[in-house]
């Protein structure tokens, strides 16, 4: 008996129904076994895990008669309860009836997120409101996974930034927010968290001190939404106010204050890779949020960047395991790639449109160099400094040289700017990026210029003799 591919069912019921003719199946709440030969091989690890991607379907398989989408995420330092809000909100709008509960476990599942406790990798969940679908970004809070959050806030329309009323805004609360508005967030929704830890007081010397923040790093620190509440009482079913309540504030706060976001939809495609992963028997399938354009099913592609090209095919495109024959600008999606052997997709790689793009390591960049007081650099900045740069969902080694006359870069100073990356990468004009020093970030700019790329004598950027007059 051949069991047919799950992702293609209509809904739970279909597959609950189809697993009680399977042999051996030991729980169908938990299925961890299911004795059948299978071209595609598919293993049921857990069906609730299966079955919240089906239990948002609305009927129709088309992403735009479906509702307004958005991505949004979670931010802000480790510990402060990121993942527990993100859990809690899928705890309540699964009470409501508008979504299915996704556990904290579930969230953070890979085992040295588990042995530690902590987000090491930005982590997507869909969930559904009464007014919009969502795609939300669990992102990391550690210093030493920074460059996970980069790549997932840059997925974001709008973020939830989280901070805990016992601790107040801390060092990652200020880094994330800084990122955040690099990577071009705009609108930012406030959770104090932990509130049950701190009295009414000190709830509000949080609020002020967070207002100030967020006008200091160019956000509305005045007409931001801000709501205290205890993510941990609601994910145990508390009914008060700091409770479900608050999950229930926030999601309206979501749905008004960001606003729906305004896609290209006429533009070649455009997909930042921010994961990969094998299926047994169909071949290689990469992970992302679409920049914009349009991704249509059997379309031809390219995978660009770290100096490789690649030409493919769409072979299947997936939301939230769902296939569709097509996927629209911000939505989170899966791509099965022909003829592309795992080996090749390296997270930070693009899928585009076949033609559309090209890969340059020569750029020129309008730059800011953090002041001191900003967690930047003390001392000025001179040619050939060569550290980390992050875009999108990639890193790399970047040299910066600078523009004309000038012989250095104080902090807290713009300037102009000649960029070379060590590896050839697709950056378009107008893109933002990060460069990261030390486990700091010293420096953000945007593209303003892409150059032929130039050959790097031994493969060394110390070695390149740069022109930037």
């Amino acid at each position: 008996m051949k069991i047919p591919r799950l992702f293609l069912f209509s809904s739970v019921n279909a597959i609950r129904n189809h697993c009680n003719v399977l042999p051996r199946v030991i729980n169908l709440n938990r299925v961890k076994s299911v004795n059948v030969i299978s071209q595609y091989a598919w293993k049921l690890r857990n069906l609730s895990v299966l079955s919240r991607y089906y239990s948002q379907d609305s009927g129709s398989s088309d992403p735009s008669v479906e509702k307004t989408h958005c991505n949004v995420g979670t931010i802000g330092h480790i510990d402060h309860g990121k993942t527990t809000l993100t859990a809690a909100i899928t705890k309540v709008l699964e009470k409501d009836g508008l979504s299915s509960f996704v556990s904290y476990d579930e969230i953070d599942r890979a085992p040295e997120e588990k042995a530690r406790g902590i987000t090491i990798n930005a982590c997507h969940v869909g969930y559904r409101t009464k007014n919009r679908h969502y795609a939300h970004t669990d992102c990391p809070g550690h210093a030493d996974y920074v460059k996970n959050m980069i790549s997932g806030a840059s997925q974001m329309d709008g973020a939830i930034l989280v901070v805990a009323a016992d601790d107040g805004p801390m060092p990652q609360t200020r880094e994330h927010l800084l990122l955040a508005k690099q990577v071009g967030i705009e609108k930012v929704v406030v959770y104090i968290n932990k509130a049950d830890k701190a009295d009414e007081e000190m709830i509000e010397l949080v609020e002020l001190e967070l207002r100030e923040l967020l006008e200091d790093f160019g956000f509305d620190g005045n007409g931001a939404p801000v709501v205290a509440g205890s993510a941990m009482a609601a994910l145990s079913g508390d009914t008060s106010p700091i409770g479900e309540d608050s999950i229930r504030r926030l999601l309206e706060a979501i749905d008004t204050y960001i606003p729906t976001p305004t896609r290209d939809f006429t533009s070649p495609f455009l997909l930042p890779i921010d994961n990969a992963f094998t299926v047994p028997g169909r071949g290689t399938v990469v992970v992302g949020t679409i920049k914009r354009g349009i991704m249509v099913k059997n379309a031809e592609a390219e995978l660009l960047g770290f100096g490789e090209k690649a030409k493919t095919t769409l072979g299947d495109i997936q939301i939230f395991r769902k296939s569709v024959q097509k996927a629209v600008a911000g939505d989170n999606v899966g791509a099965l790639l022909r003829g592309i052997k795992i080996s090749t997709v390296q997270k930070g790689m693009l899928l585009c449109a076949a033609g559309s793009e090209k890969i340059s390591n020569h750029f020129d960049a309008s730059m800011y160099l953090l002041a001191r007081s900003e967690g930047g650099r003390s001392k000025p900045l001179t040619s050939k400094y060569i550290q980390q740069m992050f875009s999108r969902t990639w890193n790399v080694p970047c040299r910066v040289d600078l523009v004309g006359d000038h012989d250095m870069m104080i902090p807290g100073d713009h300037g102009s700017v000649r960029l070379t990356l060590l590896r050839q990468m697709v950056m378009t004009v107008g893109q933002p990026f990060t460069i990261r020093e030390n486990g700091a970030t010293v420096a953000t700019g945007v593209i303003t210029k892409v150059h032929q790329s130039v050959h790097l004598p031994m493969n060394k950027l110390s070695k390149l003799q740069v022109n930037a007059s």
